[in-house]
């Protein structure tokens, strides 16, 4: 049935203006925006909502049901009863297809007769306790479509225009904050792969605040940190264990922290280590600073280390996918590239030499080189260093 007497999209103004207070409005505003950045949060806005419009139900559809699933819907219920997560009515419902950021009621598309006939009333809405209906459908920026439902029992009020007006004053401010969502989680999940491609090269991080002080470390930091081999933490500060060295890391950081502005600043230090191994490759850079903020305790500086003697343990199957080895010929090639020799690899893997030879001249073969230093540099620079293993399974060697 073609809905009837539809309010206009929500970028028109409603024909009443909702009777609510400034006060009310607003912090119904910030339960929104808070939940944008805090998912967690939407059952504590929707109650909210829920009071304000004296609903049993307030709930955001945010992925349609499929025949393989139900859906998955954000609900809050006036009453903190749960409903079940997903609807599986959903194709039979009168407001699964409704044109975007048009506001109806079920009073818009069927008759009362109508509506207690249908089997999405019977079936699911009734047994919730659901009778009176508000819908709108909206899209977001990732053109993704949203619906949000306020729903009441029978023995409560219809939706007013009030209510109406209310609800399309909210609906923008839903939108806008799912597009707020959408980018902060991209660019979580884009700066989560940045972190882990630097944890499995291998690159461990310190990110220090405008005062020197230690703000972060990501895993591969802490483990080098924690061994105390050559670098630590002492009041809060990154120091390094031998008195030259930490002068002259101190004289690094302070350069950085004085001119944070000119981010081309970079430093570099090689830092002794008391295992006598070879000393950590440390970098110290400026980070760019914010220009819309001067709170305290901002990332100001960034300290890159890395064990240059550190081994590697790219996955043997990445590594079978990208030369075409067998699994014997990538263990030896994996040895090699760690620095042993052909005769230590040998000895490591438990192979004889000769076999050992033999996987060799086949390696040689299956990657085009001559030589096994050029074996060694194809395989630390290869793509596979990017599948090594998880940073909580890496430590340094002590």
């Amino acid at each position: 049935m073609k809905p009837e007497g539809l309010l206009v999209g929500t970028d028109a103004l409603p024909q009443q203006a909702p009777a609510i207070t400034v006060d009310r409005f607003g912090e119904l505003l910030g339960l929104i925006y808070d939940a944008a950045l805090e998912p967690a949060r939407w059952t504590r806005c929707f109650e909210e909502i829920c009071t304000e419009f004296s609903a049993n139900y307030v709930s955001l559809i945010v992925r349609r049901g499929t025949p393989e699933g139900l859906g998955l819907i954000f609900s809050g219920a006036g009453d903190r009863r749960v409903i079940q997560g997903g609807n599986p009515y959903h194709a039979l419902s009168p407001f699964s297809a409704l044109p975007l950021n048009k506001l109806v009621t079920i009073g818009d598309l069927l008759s009362e007769a109508e509506w207690r006939a249908s089997p999405y009333y019977t079936d699911w809405c009734a047994p919730q306790g659901v009778f009176h209906v508000m819908a709108v459908d909206f899209a977001a920026a990732d053109q993704a479509v949203y619906g949000f439902r306020i729903t009441r029992p029978e023995t409560a009020p219809r939706f007013s225009s009030e209510d109406r007006a209310l609800c399309e004053r909210l609906v923008p401010h839903l939108r806008r904050a799912l597009n707020l969502y959408q980018s902060t989680h991209q660019d979580k999940q884009i700066g989560s792969l940045y972190s882990q491609a630097m944890v499995q090269l291998m690159v461990g991080l310190v990110v220090l605040d405008e005062n020197g002080m230690v703000l972060e470390c990501n895993p591969i930091a802490r483990a080098i940190l924690d061994a105390g081999d050559g670098l630590k933490i002492v009041g809060n500060q990154l120091t390094a264990s031998y008195a030259n060295d930490n002068r002259k890391l101190q004289r690094m950081v302070r350069e950085v922290l004085r001119v944070p502005s000119q981010m081309g600043l970079i430093e570099a230090m090689s830092v002794s280590r008391p295992s006598g191994r070879a000393g950590w490759g440390v970098v110290v850079r400026a980070l760019s600073p914010d220009e819309w903020t001067d709170s305290k305790h901002r990332p100001t500086v960034a300290v890159f280390v890395r064990d240059p003697e550190g081994a590697s343990h790219p996955p043997v199957r990445l590594a079978q996918q990208l030369f075409e080895l067998t699994p014997a010929e990538t263990s030896l090639a994996i040895q090699l590239a760690n620095g042993l020799s052909l005769e230590e690899a040998a000895e490591a893997l438990n192979i004889r030499r000769n076999t050992a030879r033999a996987h060799l001249r086949s390696i040689f073969s299956k990657t085009g080189v001559r030589r096994q230093t050029e074996l060694v540099r194809i395989f630390l620079n290869s793509v596979m260093m990017l599948g090594t293993r998880a940073s909580a399974d890496i430590e340094p060697e002590r």
